[in-house]
């Protein structure tokens, strides 16, 4: 059995063509390159098998159950697992992954982001920035630090919204809350946000307690669609949650948010999404991969998707910001950040766990390197009874230094 299946991978994967060595559950060798870069290690027959049949989904898989390990760092490993597939295509999705339209009920939306997000706040803060900020960041400069790329971010989604001392400012999926007491400490604004996840929310609530914000800022666990029905804000922000929304739900979910926008106010959608136009999905089992083990419910479409779909709620999009090389930067700090932290993060939340994360942030860098994902930072508004939309003819203001 061992002979057959190194001799298929040979076979598979050519000699000199890529540069890794393959180590054989009985500690047999086969080398692919006279200099490997890699050494991939099938601890068992299904993670041999794996390497023997590869896709990028099914490769991470077999890491998390340990399966399969390699040597070096996930970054380096990434880039080999990609030659180790061989050509990858964007295609139509079928039938059967149009039926994984998932039903984003409150129940299992509650469900899913505590999956995600309660896991354990020691563990994110093992790797995050000091402000604990889970989405894109914005780098300046390739020398930013991610501690400075983030607070640059949380000033732009600021600027870009033109807070002003005494609005109202609502953050949809706040977080850690890094956004909203950002806004209130900088911008003088009286900053809501809301979350599904109780370890966040008993992060912010200590957090404004630690700054003496009370009088300016509050944290809800509260479902977006159970926004009370006079809720009236100046600005709202949604980052790095519509993900979770659901393609199908995006008219509705961007109504809810005109709802308890006042008229003149702004919007900012900052959200990840797919470069396929036309229903394309990123092939080789990625998706299946990220569904069973980091983002059940999660969804992703085109940005233009987000455009039209903000259209339709009655929101007019006049500014849009793709960030997709600055994501990617980000995604590659946590993932070295973790690895840095290894052992804690292992002792913190286990072996597997650790795996899922590391494979997830080095795959997704990777995928936004190489144009498969984007993020996209979408600003818009509700116009007045005039129609008017007030905000400056150029976007100098927001980009100052």
């Amino acid at each position: 059995m061992a002979a057959s299946l190194a001799s298929l991978i040979e076979n598979r994967y050519g000699a000199g063509q890529v540069p890794i060595e393959v180590v054989l559950p009985d500690g047999g060798r086969v080398r692919l390159a006279d200099a490997p870069d890699v050494q991939v290690i099938a601890r068992t027959w299904r993670g041999l098998a794996a390497l023997a049949r590869p896709d990028l989904g099914r490769l991470a898989m077999a890491y998390v159950r340990n399966d399969v390990d390699f040597t070096g760092n996930a970054r380096r490993m990434l880039g080999v697992a990609e030659r180790m597939v061989g050509d990858i295509r964007h295609g139509r999705s079928s039938l059967a992954e149009r039926a994984k339209l998932w039903l984003h009920q409150r129940r299992p939306n509650r469900a899913n982001i505590a999956y995600h997000y309660d896991v354990s706040n020691a563990f994110y803060r093992l790797w995050l920035d000091e402000r604990m900020v889970y989405s894109c960041a914005y780098f300046a400069s390739a020398d930013d630090t991610l501690d400075r790329a983030q607070e640059a971010k949380l000033d732009l989604v600021c600027r870009k919204l033109r807070l002003a001392r005494g609005e109202r400012f609502l953050d949809v999926g706040c977080g850690w809350g890094g956004l909203i007491l950002w806004a209130a400490e900088r911008y003088g604004v009286e900053a809501t946000g809301i979350t599904l996840s109780q370890r966040q929310l008993e992060h912010v609530r200590a957090e404004i307690a630690r700054r003496n914000l009370g009088d300016r800022v509050r944290v809800e666990l509260r479902d977006y669609r159970d926004l009370p029905a006079d809720a009236s804000y100046d600005k709202i922000a949604s980052v790095g949650m519509f993900e979770h929304v659901g393609v199908a739900r995006l008219p509705a979910y961007f109504a809810k948010l005109r709802g308890a926008l006042k008229p003149g106010g702004f919007v900012l959608n900052h959200g990840i999404t797919h470069n396929g136009v036309h229903g394309e999905f990123l092939g080789s089992g990625i998706g299946e991969f990220v569904e069973d083990y980091v983002f059940p419910g999660g969804e992703l479409t085109h940005v233009s998707t987000v455009i039209r779909a903000m259209a339709q709620a009655g929101l007019e999009a006049f500014d849009a910001e793709g960030l997709r090389e600055h994501y990617a930067r980000t995604l590659w700090h946590w993932t070295e950040r973790l690895e840095a932290n290894a052992a804690a993060a292992r002792a913190e939340v286990g072996e597997e766990r650790y795996r899922v994360w590391r494979i997830y942030m080095a795959g997704s860098a990777h995928a936004f390197e190489r144009g498969w994902l984007s993020l996209w930072q979408v600003l818009g508004g509700r116009a007045g009874a005039d129609g008017r939309l007030s905000h400056p003819l150029t976007r100098d203001d927001i980009y100052r230094a």
